[in-house]
């Protein structure tokens, strides 16, 4: 998950020089169409084409249109604000999706955990901004991201344990790209300069391989113990902004964010402590 987290910030990193000159669309498709390559050597160390075996289709289809709809308001997000920023609000996910898998996937969630979770929504309404004043309706952007991604996550932990890692990202490749392809009709299509190819490649790869990652953790650990984990991708994102555009978080997402992390880190103390009791008592 944390290696995972480091190449999405690195994605949205390439995507940020991406945006000014090709529409949220395009970058879908043209990024799409390179993270088959990935898939591809996926499909090969896997031992090949029956790899990519569905068994569910539905759960495959439903996250795969969380994923492309919240790749397509990623983007936006990216466009309009901070990478900083962006992390930092669309990480609420680990929040929403441990209150998810309370009710979706039967996961047991005491009421320590539930204060934890309220808390971290009280910091990402700090980073909403909440005085009428400073608030920003782009900032909804990556909060509506994160409650998609908490979504995609669940469907994930479910679908995981009888479909594999690479049918899952070749089946969600696919209906992004499709999906990127009817988006553009609406948004139009810009001339793609031929110097660009490499860096819509680096994209894909930086994509294909965080989304490869964080499907393999869903199927290996409980989403409630890996989903903190995410909050790494903030670090990242915070740093390479910086240090590409000087981006400083303000006050505003400073505070509300310490509340985030800090309360995700609080739900893995739980987690960890949870289990060590069932140990003792099985011992």
């Amino acid at each position: 998950m944390i290696v995972g987290g480091a190449f999405l910030a690195l994605n949205s990193t390439v995507v940020k020089f991406l945006v000014d000159d090709y529409t949220s669309a395009q970058i879908m498709v043209i990024r799409a169409l390179f993270v088959y390559f990935v898939v591809a050597a996926f499909i090969w160390r896997d031992g090949g084409i029956a790899t990519l075996r569905v068994r569910r289709y539905g759960g495959q289809l439903a996250r795969a249109l969380c994923l492309a709809s919240s790749t397509f308001l990623m983007i936006l997000s990216v466009e309009q604000l901070p990478l900083g920023d962006v992390f930092a609000i669309n990480h609420a996910s680990p929040l929403i999706l441990t209150a998810m898998a309370a009710f979706l996937l039967g996961e047991r969630v005491g009421w320590r955990r539930w204060c934890a979770v309220l808390t971290g929504f009280l910091g990402v309404l700090i980073m909403l901004r909440p005085t009428a004043a400073a608030f920003q309706v782009a900032a909804l952007l990556p909060l509506t991201v994160a409650v998609l991604s908490a979504t995609r996550d669940v469907i994930t932990r479910k679908i995981s344990a009888t479909d594999s890692s690479t049918a899952t990202l070749a089946v969600t490749t696919t209906v992004i790209l499709f999906a990127g392809l009817g988006l553009s009709i609406v948004t139009g299509w810009q001339p793609l300069d031929p110097a660009d190819i490499w860096i819509f490649a680096l994209a894909a790869l930086f994509q294909g391989v965080a989304h490869f990652l964080m499907i393999e953790t869903f199927r290996l650990a409980e989403a409630k113990t890996v989903a903190p984990f995410k909050y790494c991708t903030i670090v990242w994102a915070m740093v390479i902004g910086y240090l590409f555009w000087n981006d400083v978080p303000d006050a505003w997402i400073l505070t509300g964010g310490s509340l985030v992390v800090a309360s995700g880190l609080y739900i893995l103390h739980r987690e960890h402590k949870r289990r060590a009791a069932s140990r003792q008592q099985a011992d």
